[in-house]
C-alpha cells in the first residue's frame, strides 16, 4: 500500500503486514514527523477526478486558517490522542537536536584542551604547526572576548 507523509506529502509504499489492524505511528523518512496510522481511516477504492478544475475553483476551496484551528477545537478524543503524540514527537525532535549541539560544543572543547596540553610535543614533531595553533588559540579569544561584550 502507499502511505502519504500528512506534513510533507511525501509517498511511501510499505507492506500492510507491517501495520496492525488497530494501528500503529509511523515517521516519515524525509522530514521525521510522526503521526498514527489507522487501516480503518484509509479506503482501498482508486480515487478518480470526475470534473476539471478551474482557478478559481480552486482559490475557493482553500479554508481560511482561523477556520481550520475551529476544527481542531472540537476534534474527537481519539484525534486529539493524536495531535499530543505529534507534538510530543516534535518536542523530542528539538530536545534530540539540542543533546546533539551540547555534545558538540563538549566535544570541541575538548579538542582544545587536548590540543593545548599536547602543544609542545606536537610542535615538535611537526615545526609548521605552531603558527597554526597559535593563530587558533588568538581566534578562540578573540571569540571569547567578542562574546563577553555581547552580554
Amino acid at each position: 500500500m502507499i502511505i502519504t507523509c500528512p506534513n510533507c506529502n511525501k509517498q511511501f509504499k510499505i507492506d500492510n503486514s507491517l501495520i496492525p489492524n488497530e494501528g500503529r505511528d509511523l515517521q516519515c523518512g524525509s522530514c521525521n514527523y510522526v503521526w498514527f496510522y489507522n487501516l480503518e481511516n484509509e479506503s482501498e477504492a482508486t480515487l478518480t477526478l470526475n470534473e476539471n478544475i478551474t482557478e478559481s475553483k480552486v482559490d475557493s476551496d482553500i479554508e481560511p486558517k482561523d477556520k481550520k484551528l475551529r476544527q481542531e477545537k472540537t476534534l474527537k478524543p481519539e484525534a486529539k490522542k493524536e495531535i499530543s503524540r505529534s507534538d510530543k514527537r516534535s518536542t523530542n525532535y528539538v530536545s534530540k537536536l539540542f543533546s546533539y549541539l551540547i555534545v558538540f560544543i563538549i566535544s570541541f572543547v575538548a579538542l582544545i584542551i587536548l590540543l593545548d596540553t599536547l602543544k609542545t610535543p606536537l610542535n615538535n614533531m611537526f615545526p609548521g604547526l605552531e603558527v597554526i595553533l597559535f593563530n587558533l588559540f588568538e581566534t578562540l579569544k578573540d571569540i571569547k572576548l567578542f562574546i563577553i561584550d555581547l552580554i
